[in-house]
């Protein structure tokens, strides 16, 4: 059963929130063939002065999932 974990800046709304787990489970559903009940979707929120410690350092550079697409900036 997919479940994804979405790393993000915090400061959105639960809207936001909402709208973007909504087209992340639709995404799934769409490219793997799984139904909703079976998809799952969490937020995680950091303050952009952490994300480079805490999400690119780890999660990215030396993550310990495969990484399938790149970010295009480089942390400061």
């Amino acid at each position: 059963m997919p479940h994804v974990i979405v790393k993000l800046w915090s400061g959105r709304s639960e809207q936001q929130k909402q709208k973007l787990a909504d087209a992340v489970t639709k995404a799934v559903m769409e490219s793997t063939g799984y139904g909703e009940e079976s998809v799952s979707v969490s937020l995680e929120e950091f303050a952009p002065a952490d994300w480079t410690e805490k999400v690119y350092k780890p999660g990215i550079l030396a993550g310990p999932g495969k990484l399938y697409k790149r970010p295009g900036y480089t942390p400061r």
